[in-house]
């Protein structure tokens, strides 16, 4: 069974609207997934933009996300661990949670946002990098879709 993420605050392609940029609130857009097989035992997430300036930058991880859960909302709390046991780890602007694209004026990154089904929780400590969350993850991976979007100043 395939993974298919979405989002109902811009298309898949599309330009991502301010709110969720640094030109903005600097919130992060809701994302809604399908329901998985039993197998899975978490979700990933993981936005980042492969064409930024200094290289990949990293704006979002959150990763032990249960697997019952469907979406994520707008303006996810940017709390290490939340109730229902999601953690988040360290963004490239140096913080917990999300971070907008914010990207020097007349480029146009894409924010590449990859979500993931595992067969396993990660139990990383919250605070934890890409990186990190990749290293852990590999062998667990029962599916992933991407969801693009763009943004420039």
């Amino acid at each position: 069974m395939s993974l298919e993420l979405k989002s109902p605050d811009f298309t898949a392609g599309g330009n991502i609207p301010k709110q969720f940029t640094c030109e903005g609130a600097n919130i992060s857009p809701a994302f809604e997934w399908n329901a998985p097989p039993a197998a899975t035992q978490s979700f990933v997430l993981i936005a980042d933009d492969p064409d930024a300036p200094v290289g990949t930058w990293v704006h979002w991880v959150i990763f032990d996300l249960p697997a019952n859960l469907r979406a994520l909302p707008q303006n996810f709390p940017r709390n290490e661990q939340s109730a229902d046991g999601s953690r988040q780890g360290r963004n490239d602007f140096g913080k917990i949670g999300y971070g907008g694209p914010c990207p020097p004026p007349g480029k146009t990154p894409s924010l590449l946002l990859q979500a993931l089904r595992l067969d396993a929780k990660l139990n990383l400590m919250p605070g934890a990098t890409k990186k990190d969350v990749e290293r852990a993850m590999q062998g667990h991976i029962l599916a992933q879709d991407e969801y693009i979007g763009r943004f420039s100043r």
